[in-house]
C-alpha cells in the first residue's frame, strides 16, 4: 500500500520591531514561535536599553540605539531597516512575515490548518494580505483586560480596518511604506482565509497607563475623546461574520483616490463579532 507523500512546509521567517512593548512583545514571541519555531524569529529592539523578554529563547534579538526622530522619519527609518532584514532573509527563506508586535496573523480555524501548513500550499505572487480585524474593548460589556489569560477570550468585537489589511506575507524582496500598511508599486492580494488582528486598542486601562507616562495632557484628552476604535466597538451596530466576505470583496476592488496601493472601504464603518471559533488560534 503506497503511503501519501507528506508535504514538505516551507521556511517560514517572521520580524518585527518594537519599544518599551513587552506585554505584546512577549505574545509575538509565543504565537509566531509557536507557529514557525522560535529560531525563525528576527526582532530589531529599538534601544540599547530594551528587556529581552523572557520568553525569547532562541529568537534573533539584536538591540539598535535609540535615535529621537519625529515620528514620520521614525517609522520610515524602521521600516526601511526591516524591509532590508526582510530581503536579506529571503536569500535562505522561502516567505518573510513582518507586523508590529500586536499584530497577528491567523488562518482560520475552520481549515484545520496550522499557519506554517497554509502559507506554505500558498500561491503567493510577491505579496499576501489578510483581512485586517481592529480588535477593540467594548466598555459596555468587557472588562479590563487579565494579562494571564488569552486576548481573544476576553474580547469579541472588531472594526473592519483597511489600515490593518496589510501586505505582511511576501516571498520576494520589496520595500514596505511605513508601518507595512503597502508595498511600493505593487498591488495586493486578500487571501480569503487569512486575517492579520491588531490589539493596539484591546484595552482602555492599557491605553491610559500609556497615556499617563506622557503626561496629564495626554491622559485628558484620551478620557475626553476616547479611542478610535474602542468608540466604534462599544457605539456602533454589531454584525455578523457574512460581513468578514462582503468587507473582502471591497476592499479587494475599491481604492481610495490618495493611495491606489491600500485599499478602501467606499467610507463603510462596520463592528463585527469576531467568530468564536477565532479563539481556538490562542492569540
Amino acid at each position: 500500500m503506497k503511503k501519501t507523500p507528506t508535504k514538505t512546509l516551507k521556511k517560514i521567517a517572521a520580524i518585527t520591531m518594537a519599544r518599551n512593548d513587552e506585554f505584546f512583545l512577549s505574545r509575538w514571541i509565543k504565537y509566531y514561535g509557536d507557529a514557525i519555531g522560535k529560531e525563525n524569529l528576527y526582532i530589531y529592539l529599538d534601544g540599547e536599553d530594551q528587556k529581552i523578554p523572557a520568553n525569547a529563547g532562541t529568537a534573533n534579538i539584536q538591540k539598535l540605539p535609540h535615535i529621537d526622530m519625529s515620528r514620520t522619519a521614525g517609522d520610515k527609518y524602521r521600516i526601511a531597516k526591516l524591509s532590508k532584514l526582510a530581503n536579506d532573509l529571503l536569500k535562505s527563506y522561502d516567505i518573510v512575515i513582518g507586523c508590529d508586535c500586536d499584530e497577528f496573523l491567523i488562518v482560520d480555524p475552520a481549515l484545520n490548518k496550522s499557519l506554517s501548513e497554509y502559507l506554505s500550499g500558498l500561491k503567493i505572487n510577491i505579496s499576501v494580505s489578510g483581512l485586517g480585524l481592529d480588535v477593540g474593548q467594548n466598555i459596555n460589556k468587557e472588562k479590563t483586560l487579565n494579562h494571564k489569560k488569552t486576548l481573544l477570550s476576553q474580547r469579541e468585537y472588531a472594526l473592519l480596518s483597511t489600515r490593518y489589511t496589510k501586505p505582511v506575507i511576501i516571498n520576494q524582496p520589496v520595500n514596505w511604506g511605513s508601518g507595512f500598511h503597502s508595498i511600493r508599486g505593487k498591488n495586493f492580494h486578500i487571501d480569503k482565509n487569512l486575517y492579520l488582528l491588531h490589539f493596539g486598542a484591546v484595552d482602555m486601562q492599557m491605553l491610559l497607563d500609556k497615556a499617563a507616562s506622557r503626561g496629564s495632557d495626554w491622559v485628558n484628552h484620551l478620557r475626553r475623546r476616547g479611542n478610535g476604535t474602542i468608540n466604534a466597538v462599544s457605539q456602533l451596530p454589531i454584525h455578523t461574520e457574512k460581513w468578514l466576505k462582503i468587507a473582502r470583496i471591497i476592499q479587494t476592488y475599491a481604492r481610495p483616490i490618495y493611495a491606489l496601493d491600500k485599499p478602501g472601504m467606499l467610507g463603510l464603518k462596520r463592528v463585527v463579532k469576531i467568530p468564536s471559533r477565532f479563539k481556538q488560534s490562542n492569540v
